[in-house]
């Protein structure tokens, strides 16, 4: 029986109940992005969110046994924070790649030399934009004759693909990988391929990159040749045997949608394998320990963007808070917090490198 509530009888302190005292921030005293960062986890909101993502993210990295997943949506190539993931791979924050292929296609555009465009609203109207080649994302421009010159690129690459072997998408985006090591400069897919972290894109066809090997395919049945067999189960098959082999497994997600899905299913798919079709099918009892996740939309919309890591518990995803489970959701634009997490976090990791991971890697 819940007792009824009466007139307070006492006031307590804040420290008697374990609560934790905020502090002001003096930005006198910060001399870093970490120290910002540091601060703001003392502070409260946004700030504080901010603040406890970079705090799980360095655990994670620092875990010896946790191997960890970065999943991305949104335009956040286009929107110019490639080098943030190249930093988080070559780093070795992260072991595999989760992606929409919108995001790997600008990407790729932009480790070939190729330019985006600031646009400022009001500028010329889509109409125009439209009639003149340029294709809008919010405040940025991708030139169509960008588009064209991927596709050049990838046909060449896909007339080369051995027809035996039917393709998917880590398989394509290490290929587009090997390409850029001819290139100069930094590129995402470039990153992957050196340090051995495979690329996945689960809903290939909704890019450019789909739409490439699907008009690809189409010439080569009216050349009257042999198409490329395009087999998305792999991705799966293969994400399965990486996760399967790993001892702990953390998610740091950008956005939320196909690609956050995708990857958080892994550990209910494996579940469901070893329930029905036995212990020596593939499958087990796998979840999240670790989660950072930087989307500004809310919960209440019932979304899987917006969705809780406490709801993903529910689904078992994840590991429980109270079975030692840890993470932080920011609700935030990631065009401003992620950079500063990571930076945070590589000062720390400069400062204090992280021991030699134990995790399986994968082969590519």
């Amino acid at each position: 029986m819940v007792e009824k509530l009466t007139r307070r009888k006492e006031w307590r302190d804040g420290k008697s109940d374990k609560f934790v005292p905020l502090e002001s921030l003096d930005l006198n005293k910060i001399k870093t992005v970490d120290d910002m960062v540091r601060a703001m986890s003392k502070t409260a909101f946004a700030a504080r969110s901010l603040g406890e993502a970079a705090d799980v993210l360095e655990k994670m990295v620092r875990d010896e046994d946790c191997f960890v997943v970065l999943t991305l949506s949104g335009a956040m190539t286009v929107a110019k924070m490639g080098l943030v993931v190249c930093d988080m791979i070559d780093r070795g924050m992260v072991h595999a790649v989760v992606s929409t292929g919108a995001l790997m296609a600008h990407g790729f555009i932009e480790s070939t030399g190729m330019t985006h465009f600031k646009y400022e609203m009001g500028q010329m109207n889509d109409r125009e934009l439209y009639l003149k080649g340029y294709d809008r994302v919010y405040d940025t421009l991708e030139l169509e004759k960008n588009l064209d010159d991927a596709e050049t690129i990838i046909m060449k690459l896909l007339d080369k693909w051995d027809r035996k072997e039917p393709l998917c998408s880590w398989k394509f985006n290490r290929l587009l990988g090997e390409y850029l090591m001819s290139t100069k400069g930094r590129g995402v897919l470039k990153s992957a391929l050196q340090n051995g972290v495979p690329v996945f894109v689960p809903a290939f066809t909704d890019s450019e990159f789909g739409l490439d090997v699907g008009m690809y395919n189409i010439k080569q049945r009216m050349k009257k040749k042999s198409e490329i067999t395009f087999n998305p189960l792999y991705d799966l098959d293969k994400l399965r045997e990486i996760i399967g082999s790993q001892k702990k497994v953390g998610i740091f997600t950008i956005g939320g949608g196909v690609p956050r899905n995708w990857a958080q299913q892994i550990g209910p798919y494996m579940d469901i394998i070893e329930n029905k079709l036995g212990k020596n099918a593939g499958g087990g009892f796998v979840r999240y320990h670790y989660g950072v996740r930087i989307c500004p939309e809310p919960v209440h919309w019932g979304g899987l963007s917006g969705c809780t890591y406490s709801e993903g518990v529910a689904w078992g995803k994840f590991v429980p808070k109270e079975e030692g489970g840890m993470w932080a959701e920011v609700l935030e634009d990631a065009t401003v917090a992620w950079p500063l997490i990571v930076k945070a976090v590589m000062e720390r990791l400069e400062k204090t490198p992280p021991l030699q991971k134990n995790i399986v890697k994968p082969k590519m």
